[in-house]
């Protein structure tokens, strides 16, 4: 580009996703006069998935807005708890974000969930078609234009993925009552519905069982569920405080 002389200035929640040279304050960028500033943003390497607001010279403006020379940009990133209209909040996970899906269910988020890599064209129609906010990591994935929302997640890390999207979204948390599996709906069921699933000593062991509606799957608290219980106080405590 070398039209319009623009100086853009990332907050620093977007900052990881900029060039070294262009982080720490304001950057002079060339403009071809004719593209948008969404365009020009995400050129930089920010999808605008992550960017809460566009002011331009002291006024927010629209991604549409066609920068002018001499403009003064700043990116602001999404305010939380980030607030999706038009529907029912749920999500749709990439292929590379298992843990994540699994422990979203486990708090009872209705979460989809790709397990083989079906395309960037397929995942971002059925964004489109079930009205669920996209989590990736993929950015590339995040600037096509028929998703119905979406959102960058951060870390690589399970424990930091499922803080960072409870912080950022705020969803309603209803635990034990998906599954985990396929998300479906979870229905207490007796040991006589399920017992083809139960091995010798579960069959002895325990008494109380839940099954999905949509694939039968049984569920008890086996061995490890301690492990699962401390994922889901750490999310309720966290929830509570936010308040």
């Amino acid at each position: 580009m070398n039209g319009p002389e623009i100086h853009v200035e990332f907050a620093p929640a977007l900052q990881v996703f900029v060039p070294q040279a262009r982080r720490g304050g304001a950057t002079r960028v060339a403009t071809d006069g004719v593209s948008t500033l969404g365009h020009v943003v995400e050129s930089l390497g920010v999808p605008l998935t992550e960017v809460g607001s566009l002011v331009v010279d002291g006024r927010e403006v629209a991604p549409a807005h066609v920068p002018a020379a001499g403009e003064s940009v700043t990116v602001r990133g999404v305010e939380r708890p980030q607030r999706v209209p038009g529907a029912p909040l749920r999500f749709l996970l990439d292929v590379h974000l298992g843990t994540l899906a699994r422990r979203l269910r486990l708090l009872g988020v209705d979460t989809a969930y790709e397990s083989t890599d079906i395309g960037d064209p397929a995942l971002a129609a059925r964004s489109a078609a079930e009205k669920r906010v996209m989590l990736t990591r993929d950015r590339g994935l995040l600037r096509r234009r028929e998703l119905w929302a979406g959102a960058f997640v951060y870390s690589t890390r399970p424990d930091d993925q499922l803080h960072d999207v409870l912080d950022r979204f705020r969803p309603e948390l209803r635990p034990w009552t998906r599954c985990t599996a396929c998300n479906g709906l979870l229905r207490q069921a007796a040991k006589e519905e399920v017992a083809d699933q139960l091995k010798g000593g579960t069959q002895r062991t325990y008494d109380v069982f839940a099954q999905c509606r949509a694939c039968g799957r049984a569920y008890w608290k086996g061995a490890h569920h301690d492990q699962l219980e401390a994922i889901v106080e750490r999310a309720l405590s966290r929830d509570a405080r936010r308040g």
